[in-house]
């Protein structure tokens, strides 16, 4: 509790405003300090709409067909072996990557909310570290080879993609 001078009471007055003015400065602040709070919010909201079905339909997408055309229509062998090597390996890296995904839903649906939460920066990323190593190596080494083997026989390559648009249809339900 500060004292009042009422021998010279304009210096009651005089100092206030130092105070009040340090903490509108500060106030005014609070936008630029709520912009980066409103993108974690989005960006997280964002993720859990895209990742849950993106992650899951895109690996039973190339575990479901592109995997087993490849390996159907790989030369017994060499090639085989190193489809079936890509293809396990790949396999084990898609649970992994759920298992990532999975270890941060909780996390990022507290901060889609708004809710003060710590984020489990290492499992992020982890995420997008092994996600990136992922893709580069669907893109650079096995995607390539599907291509090259799939691409021998025109029917294998047309079989994938009826079977990948078969997928995905849209599921029509006749009633009588």
């Amino acid at each position: 509790m500060s004292t009042i001078n009422t021998e010279q009471p304009l210096v009651n007055f005089s100092n206030c405003h130092v105070g009040i003015v340090s903490q509108l400065e500060r106030l005014s602040e609070l936008p630029a300090l709520l912009a980066p709070a409103d993108l974690a919010r989005k960006t997280a909201q964002h993720a859990l709409a895209f990742f849950p079905k993106a992650i899951y339909e895109h690996h039973a997408d190339e575990e479901k067909e592109l995997f087993p055309s490849v390996l159907a229509s790989a030369q017994v062998g060499v090639e085989r072996m190193r489809v079936e090597a890509l293809v396990n390996n790949l396999i084990s890296q898609h649970r992994r990557l759920e298992h990532l995904w999975e270890s941060l839903v909780s996390d990022l649906g507290k901060v889609a909310k708004g809710q003060s939460h710590q984020l489990n920066t290492a499992a992020l990323q982890d995420l997008v570290t092994t996600y990136q190593a992922h893709a580069s190596m669907e893109e650079e080494e096995f995607l390539p080879l599907s291509e090259e083997i799939l691409g021998r026989n025109s029917n294998h390559m047309a079989a994938l993609g009826l079977s990948l648009h078969l997928r995905h249809r849209p599921y029509v339900s006749a009633h009588i």
